[in-house]
């Protein structure tokens, strides 16, 4: 039979910069196994613009912590050899590996250049604002300490059709570069009128040079960490017909296993389905929708309706290409699309992604470690283990959703022959204290199940006709299943 998969997102914004990270995946993968990981999402490989950034200001896409280049040999989070020492002991774990990768833009330049440019208007990029002029960009990328090892090819300000400042003014902006075929590309999404720009150097996909060398650089990824995945980053901004191009080539390399998940941060379903359509679904993307929902369901208290939780979201119209997650590193506390579920509805969020059949769940490092920087946060290992603990075991064969009443919702899922044991029934109540009659089959019938949470203390009995009413604490969530070894 077909195992449950679960992904762990295995960093949040405020890890420390002591080029340990990779030290503590390879250290961490025989626990994450046994816990029910067995994929990672990690953070960008590649060297960025400093040695404290957390990769997304991505500066040589051929350093993996290899050079001596932006104050540092190693990255953030390691060097190059630890990388691959934790990717290979991922493997050795059967955990496969998503590498993070920024295909948008490229920071930290090494030399300026001058070119014209028009400026436009921050909230309409179709608005020019200026006559064409002159500035002095940093848009020239030579790697001087790689020295043309792995890739000759080198920035310069034709690879790319915007940046944001201008060196001889000292002055910020958001400047169009001018030339031949040289616009804000249209396969994009049109948020300020078109969203192709996000910061920094903007890197052009109207230019076939670089197409080129984006993809033979993600053919060099693959090759050289032995990665079973990758997460394409902010791919609303970039060229949707390229990013078409690369999952292809990247599928042509590996097979058409390799996995590729994108962040497409839109709500909007519609928006959603029209990007899948035009990368012929050879990616996933992660469910914003359903993150909003569970945020909003958290501030909502008991005056959210949980009937409607899936309504509108991505695991409910394409649930085989929705990775489903509660929270990121983008949407903790003080980030830039903070968006944080509640303490005390994040158990409940997890069972709805963890332990239905639809979605491709993520758990947040955040959430299950904790998150450091000035405001830290306690991780919830405790909590989150017996919902891994009965996605991986109990979560498993048909389900029946029992969602009839606004504060009180369950499902049963009734189990698979091939895993003895199996087969679980989830109460979630964001209110009062509730119950709910649920059958999980006959042949059930005087098993006794207990609450895998440790919420409620009781134990019930299956009744004759495969009934039994299950309980859950106001505000909270039971997962009763039959204990392992009865």
């Amino acid at each position: 039979m077909k195992r449950n998969h679960t992904i762990m997102q295995f960093f949040e914004w405020h890890l420390p910069a002591d080029g340990k990270h990779w030290d503590r995946l390879a250290k961490l993968a025989p626990q994450l196994k046994e816990s029910g990981i067995d994929s990672v999402w990690i953070p960008p490989v590649t060297k960025a613009q400093t040695p404290e950034d957390t990769g997304y200001a991505v500066y040589d896409l051929y350093d993996l912590g290899e050079f001596d280049q932006k104050g540092q040999t190693r990255t953030k989070y390691g060097t190059k050899e630890q990388l691959i020492n934790a990717i290979k002991t991922c493997r050795e774990n059967r955990i496969e590996v998503y590498i993070d990768v920024v295909m948008n833009h490229k920071a930290g330049a090494d030399e300026t250049e001058k070119f014209k440019v028009v400026e436009v208007n921050p909230d309409n990029r179709t608005e020019v604002i200026s006559e064409p002029f002159e500035i002095e960009g940093w848009t020239r990328f030579t790697f001087p300490g790689r020295k043309g090892k792995y890739s000759p090819f080198t920035w310069n300000f034709e690879h790319f059709n915007g940046t944001d400042f201008d060196q001889s003014k000292k002055r910020q902006g958001i400047f169009r570069i001018l030339g031949d075929n040289k616009d804000w590309n249209q396969n994009v999404v049109h948020e300020f009128g078109n969203y192709d720009y996000l910061m920094f150097a903007n890197i052009d996909y109207n230019h076939p040079v670089v197409r080129e060398e984006m993809i033979k650089w993600g053919e060099w990824l693959l090759d050289t960490t032995g990665c079973g995945g990758l997460r394409l980053d902010a791919i609303k901004h970039i060229n949707h017909n390229f990013i078409r191009e690369f999952a292809a080539a990247m599928k042509g390399k590996r097979g058409e296993t390799f996995y590729m998940v994108g962040e497409f941060w839109n709500p909007d379903l519609n928006n959603c389905r029209q990007f899948l359509d035009n990368v012929d679904y050879q990616i996933d993307l992660f469910d914003v929708s359903l993150h909003y929902k569970l945020q909003a369901a958290s501030a909502a208290g008991k005056n959210f309706d949980l009937r409607t939780i899936f309504e509108d979201t991505l695991v409910a119209s394409h649930p085989l290409n929705a990775v489903t997650f509660v929270d990121n590193h983008d949407s903790q506390p003080s980030e830039s699309l903070e968006s944080w579920v509640q303490d005390w509805f994040k158990p409940s969020a997890y069972s709805l992604i963890l332990l239905r059949k639809d979605g491709y769940p993520v758990v947040f490092y955040g959430d299950y470690f904790g998150i450091g920087g000035e405001n830290p946060l306690p991780g919830k290992k405790q909590a989150l283990d017996p919902l891994l603990y009965a996605r991986a075991n109990k979560a498993y064969g048909e389900q029946q959703d029992y969602f009839d009443h606004p504060s009180t919702i369950g499902w049963v899922r009734l189990g698979d022959p091939e895993l003895p044991g199996s087969g679980c029934a989830v109460l979630i109540a964001n209110g009062a204290e509730g119950s709910k009659r649920m059958s999980v089959g006959k042949n059930r019938a005087g098993e006794v199940w207990t609450d895998l949470t440790g919420n409620r203390k009781e134990q019930i009995e299956i009744g004759e006709d495969g009934f039994a009413e299950f309980k859950v604490n106001g505000g909270s969530v039971s997962v009763w299943a039959l204990a392992d070894g009865e």
